[in-house]
C-alpha cells in the first residue's frame, strides 16, 4: 500500500532519481522536487542525462552547457543548480581526471574516436552520465561539507532507468583493476546504498500505473532502492463519496439539479442544466478510475511506499506555477537534512 508524506528516513538520501513512463510529467516533478528540496537555504543539483534540454524548457531559460549554472532561488535563501550532462564531455573529463589525456583527449574528439567508442561500447555512455552523477553526489569544498546538499536527477524513462542505474555494475566487473574499476565500483556503492532513492512519477491510469508497479519490481530484483510514488496531476474532488459511484453511471436527477439552481436564484436554460450534468457524470467516471487506479496500487505492491501529490494545473507548468508544486511537496514533508561532508 502507499502512505501520504515524506517518511524522515528519506531527509538523509543525497541522490534522488526520478524516472516515470514517457507523458507522466517526469521532468516537470524532477524540477519541482529539486526546488523542495532547495527551500530553507539548502543548496541542490538538478542533472538531466537524456539531452532534451527538457530542464531549459521547465524553468524558461537558455540551454544549458556542460557547466553547472544557477536557475532558480528557493523560497529561504536556497538555489537551484542545473547540468545537462553530456556523454561526450564527460569522457574527455574522465580522460583528464585519470590519465591526465587532456591535449589528447581533444585530438580523440576531433578524430572522432569518442564516438567510435561509446558506439562500440554502448554501455560505455550510462557509464560516463551515473560517474558525473557521483561525482557531484559526493564531491566536497575545501571545508569538507558536501557542495550539494542533495542531488536531483532527471533519469531516462521508466523502462530503461534500472539497466541505466545498474550498468556500472556490469562495468566493474569486466574491469578487475585500475581507474575505470575504481569508478565504476564507486558509483555502484552509491546507486546501491542508502543515500539514493528512485522516485516514481505516475498518472492514475492504468498504463502507467502498470509501468510503475512492473518498474517497482525490477528496482527489487536490481536491489536498488524504491523512493516515493509521485502522482502527478490530481485534481480536486468535486462530488461527496458517496454520490461517485451513481453519477458515475449516470444516476443523476436532472430535474432536482435544475430546482436546486433555480433555489440558488440560477435560471438556466435547459441545455447549459444538461451540460453541467453531463460534466458531473465525466467527473464522476474519471474520479472512479483514479480511485481505482489507487487501489491498484495499494493492493499489488509488495511493500508500502510513501507517495506524493503534485495538483493538476490548469494551464500548463510556467516557472510560477512550478514553485507552487514545489510548495506543495514541503506542505507533505519534502526536506532535506543538512550534512556535513563526506563522512555525513
Amino acid at each position: 500500500m502507499t502512505s501520504p508524506g515524506w517518511p524522515a528516513a528519506f531527509s538523509g538520501v543525497r541522490l534522488h532519481v526520478v524516472s516515470g513512463k514517457g507523458g507522466t510529467g517526469k521532468t516537470t516533478a524532477a524540477a519541482a522536487l529539486a526546488l523542495a528540496l532547495a527551500t530553507g537555504g539548502k543548496r541542490t543539483l538538478l542533472i538531466e542525462v537524456e539531452g532534451r534540454q527538457g530542464i531549459t524548457r521547465v524553468f524558461d531559460t537558455a540551454p544549458l552547457p556542460y557547466e553547472e549554472r544557477r536557475i532558480a532561488v528557493a523560497p529561504g535563501g536556497g538555489e537551484v543548480r542545473a547540468l545537462a550532462i553530456d556523454a561526450e564531455a564527460a569522457l574527455l573529463e574522465y580522460f583528464e581526471m585519470f590519465y591526465r589525456l587532456g591535449m589528447a583527449g581533444r585530438t580523440l574528439r576531433r578524430m572522432g574516436a569518442i564516438e567510435f567508442a561509446t558506439t562500440l561500447a554502448p554501455g560505455l555512455r550510462d557509464v560516463l552520465l551515473t560517474g558525473k552523477v557521483k561525482e557531484c553526489v559526493t564531491r566536497t569544498g575545501r571545508d569538507g561539507r558536501y557542495v550539494y546538499d542533495a542531488v536531483v536527477l532527471d533519469a531516462p524513462p521508466t523502462g530503461r532507468v534500472v539497466t541505466f542505474l545498474d550498468v556500472t555494475r556490469a562495468m566493474a566487473d569486466l574491469a578487475k583493476a585500475g581507474p575505470i574499476h575504481s569508478q565504476a565500483d564507486g558509483v555502484v556503492q552509491l546507486l546501491h546504498s542508502p543515500q539514493t532513492a528512485v522516485h516514481l512519477v505516475t498518472l492514475l491510469e492504468d498504463l502507467p500505473v502498470t509501468e510503475t508497479l512492473n518498474t517497482v519490481r525490477e528496482l527489487d530484483a536490481a536491489d536498488l532502492r524504491a523512493g516515493a510514488l509521485i502522482i502527478n496531476k490530481v485534481r480536486e474532488q468535486w462530488l461527496p463519496d458517496r454520490s461517485v459511484a451513481p453519477a458515475a453511471d449516470g444516476r443523476i436527477d436532472t430535474a432536482r439539479v435544475r430546482n436546486g439552481l433555480a433555489a440558488a436564484g440560477l435560471d438556466l436554460p435547459a441545455e447549459v442544466v444538461d451540460g453541467l450534468v453531463a460534466e458531473t457524470v465525466e467527473h464522476a467516471v474519471r474520479v472512479a478510475a483514479e480511485a481505482a487506479a489507487l487501489a491498484r496500487l495499494d493492493s499489488e505492491l509488495a511493500e508500502p511506499m510513501p507517495r506524493l501529490e503534485l495538483p493538476h494545473l490548469l494551464g500548463g507548468v510556467d516557472l510560477g506555477s512550478l514553485y507552487e508544486l514545489a510548495e506543495a511537496l514541503v506542505a507533505q514533508g519534502v526536506h532535506v537534512r543538512q550534512t556535513s561532508g563526506a563522512s555525513a
